[in-house]
């Protein structure tokens, strides 16, 4: 399995560790320096979340790989994959551009989530809103459409209705070019489910001691991370979530301020 992962100044002590968590015969590890990702001239959009500025890199991902690579799995860093990622890999997506599990929100027309101006778009009410963590890319097609600058412009002119980083931007350009995953393939740890095939650790995650989705799912991640070089890990305190969501705001707004 070929890995490739976003690099946004990870330290030379972690990197060591994820080495050392890996094992070599299976995995090939390349790091992909967020900064070499942006074409000249291109500009990540400032939105007002607290979603920090590496969500939008993903987007750039396709272009990272080599020019042979035909598909790619992208993963969020809070998962687990649980079930054989091969059976992921092999998804007949047909002619979408990209496969991905449809998020909570179901649909953008959500009240609380969604495309907040979905309307205004003319994008119907009852269209189905994906999730962005886990994603199989049909890399050519995803070149060939140009699809990364068309997102980032989509975000730049719509910028004051983001709500979910590049999630928002994907679902507003992309809305009917994505193949509907099993939902086992990205689960939400807020729901009961005893044989998901790979769990996402939406909001609190359960490093902190205010982890508040289901147990059994937590126990899962203290399972796996004492196989790793952070077997003696400890849950930290909920305040230091709250000062990184808040030092991200700070950072965005800086960078509004100034650019």
């Amino acid at each position: 399995i070929d890995v490739y992962i976003l690099d946004d100044n990870i330290s030379l002590r972690n990197k060591e560790k994820i080495r050392l968590s890996i094992n070599p015969e299976i995995i090939s590890l390349t790091w992909l320096k967020i900064k070499s990702l942006l074409p000249p001239g291109v500009t990540i959009p400032i939105d007002n979340t607290a979603f920090p500025l590496t969500c939008y890199y993903r987007i750039f991902a396709p272009y990272a790989l080599p020019k042979e690579a035909k598909r790619v799995i992208y993963l969020d860093v809070d998962m687990i994959v649980l079930e054989d990622i091969s059976k992921l890999w092999y998804t007949d997506m047909g002619e979408y551009l990209f496969a991905a599990v449809q998020d909570l929100q179901l649909t953008v027309s959500c009240s609380w989530g969604g495309i907040p101006n979905y309307k205004e778009l003319g994008i119907p009410a009852d269209t189905k809103y994906f999730n962005s963590g886990v994603m199989v890319i049909n890399i050519e097609k995803w070149r060939a459409e140009n699809v990364t600058s068309r997102v980032i412009k989509f975000m730049h002119e719509n910028i004051k209705f983001v709500n979910y980083a590049d999630q928002y931007g994907l679902n507003g350009v992309l809305y009917n070019q994505w193949f509907p995953l099993d939902p086992n393939w990205n689960w939400f740890v807020h729901f009961e489910n005893k044989s998901p095939y790979l769990i996402h650790f939406l909001d609190v995650k359960p490093i902190f001691k205010s982890y508040r989705s289901k147990p059994e799912f937590k126990d899962v991640f203290y399972h796996y991370l004492k196989l790793t070089a952070w077997k003696e890990y400890k849950p930290v305190n909920h305040y230091n979530r709250l000062f990184k969501k808040a030092y991200t705001k700070f950072k965005k707004k800086s960078l509004q301020l100034f650019s």
